[in-house]
């Protein structure tokens, strides 16, 4: 990973271009969603800068930039479509700690601005290292597809709730509040009432949760199949989604480990595992213990239920037999 992605708080703060042609105006409809203070600096300015400029949605400086420009801002695009020039102001912005993007200048560049699927306050960036735009922006009109527009809507109303949701335990419990609400009970009251309808769902979805008791623990052993994240199971996919523990074989592939929730605890399996397992289960965890191939029924399965801790095997595909010929028989078979 040569770009590491984070989301970077520019509410209020400045964000520089140096250029005033199609170049500048293609980042500037991205740049211009945020709450930013952006100021162009053109010699020869577009129209539609102008525009923009007498619209106060930006600050136009109709000469090129210079020394001093971009001191206190965030971030600096070089848009002007003329390499030396762009190498003069990334030199100005550098040298004033800047961070730095010239369009279209991988190479030379300090950032790069992925491709964004916009559902505010929901922002799912895409990048491909610059390596693929094509692929990236393929990746962002089917997620554009997938994603309604009301889900922004969900979102905003949703965080105003945040702090009343705190009531409820961290973790499993809160999580499921969440869930229930955006892929339930939210969907349901914007399509019946509107916007106007969420909030009241909220607080009797709340209620519900807190008289609902508190969730069990269990264990779930999961089959990783022959250790190609590509090949694992749906249900097997949404387990590790779900698990607050992970107890994992030192032999699964770090693609398969990947596929857990970034929150979730991360234990190698050793002769505990079964103990760990079960303490964590019995403190309202869900526990995955995950094992490469099918997953066959273990000696856990056994202390699960003695313990009285429900546990379920979820298979994985079995490792592919392969005998030495397969390949060459293969390739025989479809000549």
């Amino acid at each position: 990973m040569q770009h590491f992605p984070i989301f970077l708080a520019v509410a209020g703060r400045r964000i520089v271009v140096s250029g005033g042609g199609e170049a500048a105006l293609a980042k500037l409809r991205l740049l211009l969603k945020t709450q930013a203070h952006i100021s162009v600096f053109a010699a020869d300015p577009h129209d539609d800068l102008l525009r923009l400029d007498t619209q106060n949605k930006l600050t136009l400086i109709k000469r090129p930039l210079e020394h001093g420009d971009t001191l206190c801002a965030t971030l600096f695009y070089a848009a002007n479509e003329d390499d030396v020039e762009d190498a003069r102001v990334a030199a100005i912005a550098n040298a004033e700690g800047t961070l730095v993007n010239i369009v279209d200048n991988l190479a030379d560049s300090q950032f790069i601005t992925p491709a964004i699927v916009d559902r505010d306050p929901v922002t799912i960036a895409i990048g491909t290292e610059g390596a693929a735009p094509v692929l990236a922006r393929a990746i962002k009109a089917d997620l554009e597809e997938k994603l309604p527009q009301s889900l922004g809507t969900l979102a905003r109303i949703g965080k105003t709730f945040r702090k009343a949701v705190d009531v409820l335990p961290m973790g499993r419990k809160r999580r499921a509040f969440w869930s229930d609400y955006y892929f339930n009970a939210g969907p349901l009251a914007l399509d019946q009432q509107g916007a106007q309808g969420i909030l009241p769902a909220l607080g009797t979805l709340l209620d519900q949760h807190i008289t609902g008791g508190f969730q069990q623990g269990q264990v779930d052993l999961v089959g990783a199949g022959p250790g190609d994240a590509d090949m694992m199971t749906l249900k097997a996919r949404k387990a590790l989604d779900l698990a607050d523990v992970v107890i994992f074989d030192a032999d699964v592939p770090a693609p398969i480990l990947e596929l857990a929730r970034r929150e979730a605890i991360m234990v190698e399996a050793d002769q505990n595992s079964a103990q760990i397992a079960i303490a964590h289960a019995k403190d309202r965890a869900h526990v995955v213990r995950l094992k490469m191939g099918s997953g066959s029924p273990d000696t856990l399965i056994t202390e699960c239920a003695a313990a009285q801790v429900a546990c379920a095997v979820i298979p994985g595909l079995p490792r592919p037999q392969h005998s030495p010929n397969a390949q060459q028989q293969f390739m025989a078979e479809a000549s």
